[in-house]
């Protein structure tokens, strides 16, 4: 009478059990699962009495795959368990075959020697196995180990068939919960990207970037095109250099279209017009909350230019304290948005361009030293204007050619004295501001010959 009430006593306790472990189980969402699990597998060792119970699996050819949770402690497998053939095959063939296998003793494995010295060196002495499922090449179940001899119930498989089903269920709807959270990140990463990428693309598109204005036949400029062409199917850093207005957004452009990544974005990032409080985030994002004003998630322009190029121009005026986080991305690929831990790696060819004197701000501690030398692997050096003069009648003649259609009008002739003084000016505004004196000019003049008139600062030519 006592047996049959310490008997229902102890089924009593077991079915509470499954109770507690079920209603923890069904109402766990996300995270909770995994805390949920262990709650879980901690009741069943305090059940039961044992040292470590875990949700893993056993290989057909007798190996254990590693544990997917744990409670307790597993019994150390040192190097000497990795003999040849595997300790258990006969052991998983009976596990796989049965559903179960169980042992109180090590005793009770003298037909599988193999797997009782293996068990042995565990410091397993008794042991309960209940198979999940079958994957095929190994079997997910559940793992009841103690070091003392144990007694089993007769019914402890069954008892763990409904504990189990109810653990390995969680499991699974956490693993589901994971890759629909991956695949939800992954997709919100997407549309930010192609948003911020489709902004991008509609300002470069805004830049007017016409081949031709590339034009000269001095032998300044013609090497400097040269040097663009040799560097260009790289994925070489390159410096490009010269006074404003010389053409280095240009020539960046040409060295990208003769890339291998020509079909991947061009960013461009002009260092010079971002406050400094803005540059990093510009540069490489941040996150919701980062800081004031930082209401949603930014994706920075090296992000957005993974797999493409990058033109930072007027790099000399990057804040000093920025400098080292570009020099990590050039030297690492690597960086952090800021507001985030998460490192991320991206593969952006780098192009920079600046007017300024590189060496005078590395004496003045304005500008890095190693990421002077980071950039300048291919240094391209732009002629000024005053530099090439002979070239300064060609780039007017294309200048009145591409403007005629915009601007209405026709101009068939220049004037020698008008020439004359256009070439010997000394341009400190480069091509820009040959440009701008050229369609200044076909604005103020019905044509069609070209006169200065007030177009030209110090020059009072007048038509006659």
């Amino acid at each position: 009478m006592n047996e049959q009430t310490e008997e229902l006593s102890d089924s009593s306790r077991f079915y509470r059990l499954v109770q507690e472990v079920t209603a923890r189980l069904v109402s766990a969402r996300g995270a909770e699962i995994d805390a949920a699990v262990d709650d879980c597998l901690a009741l069943m060792g305090g059940h039961f009495g044992v040292e470590s119970v875990s949700l893993g699996g056993i290989s057909k050819s007798g190996k254990l795959t590693p544990a997917l949770r744990v409670w307790g402690r597993l019994p150390p497998r040192d190097k000497s368990l990795a003999v040849d053939p595997p300790p258990g095959p006969e052991m998983a063939a009976q596990f796989c075959r049965e559903g179960s296998f169980v042992y109180s003793r090590l005793e009770d494995l003298d037909e599988l020697p193999q797997y009782q010295e293996h068990t042995r060196r565990m410091g397993t002495a008794a042991a309960v196995f209940w198979a999940h499922r079958d994957l095929g090449s190994h079997v997910e179940g559940m793992a009841i180990s103690s070091t003392n001899p144990k007694v089993w119930p007769d019914d402890i498989v069954d008892r763990l068939g409904a504990v189990g089903e109810v653990l390995f269920n969680a499991l699974y709807r956490r693993r589901a919960d994971l890759e629909l959270q991956q695949a939800y990140d992954e997709i919100h990463k997407l549309k930010d990207h192609l948003e911020a990428e489709n902004v991008t693309l509609r300002e470069e598109i805004k830049i007017s970037f016409q081949d031709g204005e590339l034009i000269g036949k001095s032998h300044a400029f013609r090497t400097a095109l040269h040097q663009a062409e040799q560097v260009g199917p790289t994925d070489s850093t390159v410096l490009i250099l010269g006074e404003t207005g010389t053409g280095k957004g240009m020539i960046a452009r040409r060295i990208y279209q003769q890339s291998g990544r020509k079909d991947r974005p061009l960013v461009t990032v002009n260092c010079a017009a971002l406050p400094a409080t803005l540059i990093e985030s510009e540069l490489f994002g941040h996150e919701k909350g980062a800081f004031t004003g930082a209401v949603d998630r930014k994706i920075g322009r090296f992000e957005l230019a993974d797999g493409g190029t990058i033109f930072l121009d007027e790099i000399g005026d990057l804040p000093f304290e920025l400098q080292a986080k570009l020099l990590r991305v050039l030297q690492d690929h690597e960086f952090e948005r800021i507001g985030s831990s998460t490192t991320m790696t991206v593969d952006t060819r780098v192009m920079a361009a600046t007017n300024r004197d590189l060496d005078m701000l590395i004496a003045q501690n304005a500008f890095r030293t190693d990421l002077y030398y980071r950039l300048g692997v291919f240094p391209i050096r732009i002629p000024s204007l005053r530099e090439r003069r002979d070239d300064i009648p060609l780039l007017v003649w294309f200048f009145i050619t591409n403007l005629q259609t915009r601007l209405g009008k026709t101009f068939e002739t220049v004037p020698p004295r008008v020439m004359d003084a256009l070439t010997s000016y000394d341009w400190p505004g480069n091509v820009r501001e040959l440009k701008n004196i050229v369609e200044r000019a076909m604005i103020l003049l019905p044509g069609p010959r070209l006169e200065l008139c007030n177009a030209f600062p110090g020059h009072h030519a007048h038509t006659s």
